[in-house]
């Protein structure tokens, strides 16, 4: 009798030991993160004190959100631009400056570029968006450009759920380190009642011809123009998008947009886009390629993998988890530094060495881009 009850005991247990096997092999199966990448010269190493901006609560304007940089290089020393949310819920545009390019060493108290969307008031379509919160509008996802004494800032102007419009500003140089936030008036570059993203500025002219890279989908859009003020409200660029991108088997099948400005090399335009990969869903990722100096609308070759992954708990802990979303880059003493937004809630720095990122791009990159059907 003992016997028996022992053995019923014994069999009970093992069920049970089974059946948490099968749960835990559920739970994991679930969780299970996508296989990690051989790492090599193009993974983009975080830096140890990432993140290097993070909201402040003491400060209205932005106390829920600092991300989205951009940056460029003056004078040895990295001047960040950064996307802002505060109470109000209100995108302004934030400057910070870094000797090194990782320690802030400088941070104002107050936005350098606001915005007043009531310009837009008149236009009444309703769009579905959201990027980043900001319900009420503003100024989002700067990307800046520096051509020759002028800086050149393209963003995502928004006027709170009834027009979306890329925007094109400037101010000089000589204002810009002042700290003189004198800005040229703002001028839509997009049409109304579309969605636009990603828009860049090439850092020098093309064959005498100012570029704006508006498009990687289905092709590398640009739209060239001898000078910029040809862009004066009335005149739009036309931009198309369809998500027949790269083969549904590569990492980058669902093609995004441009991030930061093309960085000039020997070798041709680096270019770093966002992507996802419909197999691994709601995962924003890097990708790098490399575009024909003299006709940039043909890609040379792109990296067979991502360049930077949202993996870390500040690029999932946030507004919006599994985001890494950049909108600057600059080479600094042979270093690239690329500067993202973790989370659509703060930013972050990534870098490598420019020429071994280069070499294993030129290596082991797919050539081109290999549609779906070819």
């Amino acid at each position: 009798m003992i016997m028996a009850e022992r053995k019923k005991k014994i069999t009970k247990l093992k069920n049970q030991s089974s059946k948490k096997r099968a749960l835990k092999h559920v739970i994991r199966k679930i969780t299970k993160k996508p296989a990690k990448h051989k790492r090599t010269s193009l993974d983009l190493k975080r830096h140890a004190n990432n993140p290097i901006l993070e909201p402040r609560t003491e400060r209205d304007w932005e106390s829920r959100a600092t991300f989205n940089p951009t940056a460029a290089l003056i004078d040895n020393k990295v001047h960040i631009l950064y996307r802002a949310i505060g109470n109000d819920d209100r995108s302004v545009i934030g400057y910070a400056n870094s000797h090194d390019g990782y320690a802030i060493a400088e941070k104002l108290d107050h936005p350098v570029y606001e915005e007043d969307t009531a310009r837009s008031a008149g236009i009444t379509l309703q769009i579905p968006y959201s990027s980043g919160g900001g319900t009420a509008g503003g100024s989002e996802d700067p990307r800046l450009t520096i051509i020759d004494d002028t800086a050149y800032m393209i963003y995502t102007s928004f006027d709170g759920w009834g027009s979306l419009r890329m925007t094109l500003t400037s101010i000089t140089i000589e204002d810009f380190l002042n700290k003189r936030w004198r800005w040229k008036t703002p001028v839509h570059i997009s049409p109304p009642n579309e969605i636009h993203k990603c828009w860049v500025l090439f850092p020098e002219k093309i064959r005498g011809k100012f570029a704006i890279l508006h498009g990687l989908s289905p092709e590398v859009q640009i739209d060239y123009f001898d000078n910029l003020n040809e862009l004066d409200g009335k005149h739009y660029i036309k931009s198309t998008y369809s998500s027949n991108g790269p083969s549904a088997k590569s990492w980058d099948n669902w093609m995004r947009g441009v991030g930061p400005a093309p960085i000039k090399t020997k070798l041709g335009w680096l270019v770093l886009y966002h992507a996802m990969d419909k197999r691994d869903p709601n995962r924003y990722k890097l990708g790098a390629m490399l575009l024909d100096l003299k006709d940039p609308t043909k890609i040379i070759i792109r990296s067979r993998q991502p360049v930077l992954e949202p993996d870390e708990d500040y690029e999932n802990n946030g507004f919006k988890w599994g985001v890494v979303y950049s909108c600057g880059a600059v080479v600094k003493d042979g270093t690239l530094l690329v500067y993202y937004g973790g989370a659509d809630s703060v930013s972050c720095v990534a870098a490598a060495n420019l020429n071994a990122f280069l070499k294993e791009l030129i290596t082991h990159g797919r050539p081109g881009i290999s549609r779906r059907g070819r």
